[in-house]
């Protein structure tokens, strides 16, 4: 008898065992069996047990919110600030550049579509730029060493030196798409008057950016810089730059940045071109021209347009020497052009 009760005791325990899951191995987490054994599936989710008894809501519940008195208050959604455009463009602040249209660029990888390609466009009735666009790819880039471009002479080119600024002179011919992309040397459709400033802090790094993505990726890159003159002003006030590398969307390259054309240090008249040091009385053509009342002295002989300290000013003819008072652009659609020595370097 105490042999059959043994008997039917140990079956208990073994379906006990059988269905409470007892004695199986726990998988470790992430389903890594312990070793030696095989691993296992997540079993399924046991039912939520309930003892039936009322539970402790302090205790079994997520911890109590802080009375209203200790609670944060909440924070109000902050009112993003408006996207930058050439139409709000801020000030020049110490920054070489400012990041436009949140720095999407207006570009269509469709122009892609037939390969490399660069684009320049004519002077304008002052002698200006205009947008410059280039898919750059290594096809284009320069494999010879570049040639001088002191030929060309950029709208607003009164270059002075100054003993602050990086190489000495104020201003160089800058070139809309860098020679290092596209091979361009003495190209009047692609150089304007810049600052060393902008040249170097604003738009090298941009340029240095496309060059090297190219060149390690052999990939192609809309680019697109456009000169953002005010009015008949024959300087640049900037330059607004984009980018787009073609093959993977703008994922190697994408930007649309705005960059100051300025010298800190330095004063420039961007309707001339004339500049001067930041803080002194005035440049001496401003001086000049309070003494005279005019903007440009002309030749009406020779149809020059000269600055009102222009040596040459007192060689002209009083029959021929005319004041003039405004910006030159009305001049220039009528022949007109500045004279050299006001141009000069």
């Amino acid at each position: 008898m105490k042999k059959l009760s043994a008997s039917i005791l140990s079956l208990f325990l073994a379906a006990a065992l059988l269905f409470t899951g007892c004695g199986v191995p726990a998988a470790r987490p992430g389903g890594t069996a312990v070793q030696g054994q095989s691993a296992l599936s997540a079993p399924e989710p046991l039912p939520e047990y309930s003892s039936g008894a009322e539970e402790d809501p302090v205790s079994s519940a997520a911890p109590a919110a802080p009375p209203a008195s200790q609670a944060p208050a909440a924070s109000e959604p902050e009112e993003s600030a408006p996207e930058t455009t050439l139409e709000n463009l801020p000030a020049y602040s110490g920054e070489p550049y400012a990041v436009l249209n949140g720095n999407e660029p207006s570009l269509s990888p469709a122009d892609a579509e037939n390969g490399a390609f660069e684009t320049y466009s004519p002077l304008d009735a002052l002698g200006r730029c205009g947008a410059a666009y280039a898919c750059v790819g290594q096809e284009l880039m320069p494999t010879e060493d570049r040639e001088s471009i002191g030929s060309v002479t950029p709208s607003g080119w009164v270059n002075r030196e100054y003993p602050f600024v990086d190489g000495g002179y104020l201003y160089n011919r800058c070139h809309l798409i860098g020679f290092q992309l596209t091979g361009e040397n003495a190209n009047e459709q692609n150089l304007i008057t810049g600052t060393r400033y902008l040249n170097v802090e604003g738009m090298l790094p941009f340029e240095n950016m496309v060059a090297d993505y190219v060149k390690e990726t052999g990939n192609h890159v809309l680019y697109r810089v456009t000169p953002v003159f005010r009015g008949d002003e024959l300087v640049a006030r900037g330059v607004w730059m984009e980018g787009l590398s073609v093959e993977d969307g703008g994922e190697g390259v994408c930007f649309s940045v705005y960059a100051y054309n300025v010298q800190p240090g330095v004063e420039i008249d961007y309707a001339t071109g004339e500049n001067w040091e930041e803080g002194a009385a005035g440049s001496a053509a401003g001086s000049e021209a309070g003494e005279t009342g005019a903007d440009y002295i002309l030749n009406t002989g020779s149809k020059k347009i000269h600055l009102p300290d222009c040596p040459s000013v007192d060689s002209i003819k009083e029959e021929n020497k005319e004041e003039y008072h405004g910006a030159p652009g009305d001049l220039l659609e009528e022949g007109y052009s500045f004279c050299g020595n006001c141009l000069a370097a």
